[in-house]
């Protein structure tokens, strides 16, 4: 059977360069956390220091791709695959992608494979109390909702773990992810930076929700992170390009907005990269990866209050 996830394959869904793996001694691939495609599985990737009796810290990466393409071994992997060499678990989850099934298949397949996860943490030495997700572009609205969204009810994966009650996430680190679809249009109205299309039955927001976003203002409602957001969602921190031509920048600021208000001061920091755009070295240079270890070192391994904090 041809590869689902190969441009050449059935799909024709375009994937990017894979990342780098030819240095890392410690992986598994291909763990398979749902049977109900075969887009529902995942890499996991451990550090080779030895693990602390609590396990490894594990940050959960999703992927871009505009909810349509791409995979989670392409290049997108290679940031955080850094934080490797920090004594972090690195796993990296596919979920189905709209062309086969829509919202809310994907939000399912994150939560399911946190849960897989977290239910087989002592198997690879994890720690199933300290987990964050990092995700970029369509993924990181995937992690955005994921997070806020926990314990809502209509958008926990049908038939399963009902009842059992999993430890909540730690931190999220968001790169580039959009939050109210029908704001796209207005924000590249202002800013100018890029095609204001996404009203168009074709754009990505519509093949996510199956149908043009402008006549489906409550799946909408329920793609939108900031719907979901609690006083107990975990720390944010959020990094956009100011000149960015896919997703505009003022969705991280309104959203992070959101949070203080919803939450409390502390609970997000906001960079916003002048001379950005979506993704590259501004995102993944070392001096950035570092900020991002500074940042689930003080919320995911060591949590401290939130009047010590200062990254």
């Amino acid at each position: 059977m041809a590869d689902p996830n190969n441009p050449n394959g059935p799909r024709g869904i375009y994937v990017l360069p894979e990342a780098d793996i030819s240095h890392i001694k410690r992986h598994h691939s291909n763990l398979r956390y749902g049977n109900e495609s075969p887009f529902q599985a995942l890499d996991l990737f451990l550090p080779e220091t030895e693990a602390s009796v609590e396990g490894y810290p594990l940050v959960v990466f999703v992927h871009g791709g505009a909810w349509m393409m791409c995979d989670k071994r392409d290049i997108q992997l290679t940031a955080p695959l850094q934080l490797l060499q920090h004594g972090f678990a690195v796993a990296s989850i596919n979920y189905r992608l709209s062309s086969e099934a829509h919202f809310p298949a994907q939000i399912y397949d994150v939560k399911a494979a946190l849960y897989w996860l977290q239910e087989r943490a002592a198997n690879y030495e994890l720690n199933a109390h300290c987990v964050a997700l990092w995700g970029a572009s369509a993924g990181a609205h995937l992690a955005n909702l994921t997070a806020t969204s926990a314990g809502a009810k209509a958008l926990e994966p049908p038939n399963s773990h009902k009842d059992k009650v999993y430890p909540p996430l730690r931190a999220v680190v968001s790169w580039f992810g959009p939050t109210d679809f029908l704001w796209m249009d207005n924000y590249f109205h202002q800013t100018q930076a890029g095609l204001a299309d996404h009203s168009s039955i074709n754009s990505p927001e519509s093949k996510l929700l199956g149908g043009c976003i402008q006549e489906l203002s409550d799946l909408v409602r329920q793609a939108n992170p900031e719907t979901w957001l609690t006083p107990e969602c975990p720390p944010f921190l959020i990094q956009h390009g100011l000149p960015d031509p896919i997703v505009p920048f003022q969705h991280s600021v309104v959203f992070a907005h959101k949070i203080t208000a919803v939450a409390r001061q502390r609970r997000v920091y906001l960079d916003i990269f002048p001379n950005a755009g979506h993704g590259g070295e501004d995102f993944s240079n070392p001096k950035n990866i570092l900020r991002i270890k500074k940042f689930l070192d003080e919320n995911l391994v060591h949590p401290r209050s939130e009047t010590d904090k200062n990254i």
